[in-house]
């Protein structure tokens, strides 16, 4: 069996740390580009809790309109 020097064993530890290095570097830009992501999710939230209050409102509003109507109806209905 070959006997391993200790050079190699240095040029080995050079490139595993290398590639420890490139690993390094792509985890933080995913971890960048998670943060963005996160950021738009928490717009899409804001976003969607602010058409549900707006939805809210018209639903009162329309909920208003009928009963103002059914009034009108029957007020009409009793007038001879």
């Amino acid at each position: 069996m070959e006997e391993v020097t200790s050079e190699q064993i240095y040029g080995l530890l050079k490139r595993v740390d290398q590639q420890l290095g490139e690993l390094s570097k792509d985890f933080s830009e995913v971890k960048s580009e998670l943060g963005s992501i996160r950021g738009h999710i928490i717009a899409t939230e804001h976003d969607l809790k602010n058409i549900y209050r707006v939805m809210t409102r018209q639903n009162a509003s329309l909920e208003r309109i009928e009963r103002r109507l059914v009034s009108n109806q029957s007020a009409e209905a009793q007038r001879p």
